[in-house]
């Protein structure tokens, strides 16, 4: 055995002390897979006094001082598992311009300033790993970093936000509204007491950001992602789908192609969508994640798993751990960030995409003449049209009708545009609901 890896460990809260137990119990095989053992330098936590259970570890080697931990010269390997933008930033940048390799599963700040990250592990020699900031222990980024390398991969589509999956599932399983399935995942721990970032999209957003990055060899940031929530979908929008033969989730998409001026292209999305329940992300239920590559030699891959949780991210972190000290003992790092591509980024508006609009309007001869002029005036064509009795509508007045419309494929920009004038129309009591289609002919 060659002298062991020593750690420094930035936050020991549901991930961290997963980390920890998981470095005590597995130590004789981690050491045996690496060809030294690793051992804890120290572990830098807001409050020392905290209770911390049982867990396995030297209480002296707790310390409030991160950056006098990072910069001690014993550190091989810096673990951060603190989140947030500031300090942790500061501190990586550190790390690496020193030479230490650093793993980390802050998706916010990969997605806000990867680029400071891997301009670091440039210039200091280390590596930067990251399985663990998108969907979990779900082995994903490596294979788009390394095992896709000599493919062309096209489009990602994915589930990559267990709170929403939840959500969204318990909807189509129980016609439950938005209000009453959040109260659910937040009793059963899935949704935090703030579910902001996740049910308004931002987590799945920073995921996004990161997996465009590494498919298409393009630095994508979370400013480039168009996001939209799902507090907006309603327990008639999940029905509407079943009608439909399908269910509602909340979808990451990143493709490339060409441009509105021939270019080529990414687009980067997160939004809720309806899709067939013949699709494979169909049946992706509870707080589960998944994620559905295409590439044009390997076809369809689907990456399948528990997207969060402190033991399923401690994994992730535990496997970068593995191959960063492997790095370290021979002396070698992996290959460096892969941005050669430097495609543009599309706005939303030249995405390509269907709608399923729902429409309260008058129930009178010409509505559904004028309503589909209005379509064509935007050449955007109609797939199909279902008519019937109004629920109410808005006002509760009786000579209301329901109009549910599913487009062909469009840019996105002209079925906005269609819908911003629909609204204008008299004979539009109100337009319902709004959604994308995803993953059908």
């Amino acid at each position: 055995m060659k002298r062991p890896v020593r750690l420094a460990l930035l936050g020991c809260g549901t991930v961290g002390t997963e980390v920890v137990r998981l470095l005590h119990d597995q130590s004789a095989d981690l050491a045996a897979r690496i060809g030294a053992p690793l051992e804890i330098a120290g572990i830098a936590v807001r409050r020392l006094g905290r209770d911390r259970g049982d867990l396995p570890v030297d209480p002296s080697l707790f310390t409030t001082d991160a950056l006098g931990l990072i910069k001690r010269d014993d550190v091989d390997v810096v673990i951060e598992v603190v989140g947030g933008i500031e300090p942790a930033r500061g501190w990586l940048v550190e790390a690496l311009r020193a030479g230490k390799s650093v793993v980390t599963a802050n998706k916010a700040l990969l997605a806000e300033d990867g680029a400071a990250l891997h301009d670091a592990a440039a210039e200091g020699g280390g590596d930067l790993y990251y399985e663990a900031s998108v969907a979990g222990a779900i082995p994903l980024l490596r294979p788009l970093r390394e095992s896709l390398h000599g493919d062309r991969v096209t489009r990602v589509t994915g589930i990559v936000n267990g709170t929403t999956n939840f959500i969204l599932s318990a909807m189509h399983a129980t016609g439950a509204g938005f209000a009453e399935a959040l109260e659910e995942a937040t009793e059963l721990g899935y949704a935090e007491a703030d579910p902001t970032a996740d049910v308004e999209g931002f987590d799945a957003a920073a995921k996004a950001a990161i997996l465009a990055s590494l498919a298409f060899h393009t630095r994508v940031g979370a400013a480039d992602v168009h996001r939209e929530g799902i507090t907006e979908v309603t327990a008639a929008d999940v029905a509407s789908a079943k009608a439909m033969g399908c269910t509602i989730k909340l979808l990451c998409i990143a493709a490339r192609g060409a441009d509105a001026t021939g270019r080529e292209a990414v687009s980067v999305r997160v939004h809720p969508a309806m899709i067939p329940l013949t699709h494979p992300l169909a049946s992706v239920g509870d707080a589960f994640n998944a994620v559905f590559v295409e590439a044009e030699a390997a076809g369809q891959l689907m990456f399948y798993g528990r997207g969060a949780g402190g033991a399923p991210t401690a994994s992730a972190v535990l496997g970068d751990v593995v191959a960063v000290s492997r790095n370290r003992l021979a002396g070698v790092r992996s290959a460096s960030e892969s941005a050669y591509a430097d495609l543009p980024v599309r706005p939303m508006g030249e995405a390509l995409t269907r709608y399923h609009i729902s429409l309260d309007v008058t129930d009178r001869p010409g509505v559904l003449e004028a309503v589909a002029g209005m379509f064509a005036r935007h050449d955007v064509s109609i797939a199909t049209v279902r008519q019937g009795p109004s629920g109410g509508g808005a006002a509760g007045r009786g000579d209301d009708a329901d109009l549910v419309i599913v487009t062909h494929v469009a840019p996105d920009a002209a079925l906005a545009a269609t819908v911003r004038e629909l609204r204008g129309l008299d004979i539009v009591r109100s337009v319902a609901s709004v959604l994308r289609v995803e993953g059908g002919p």
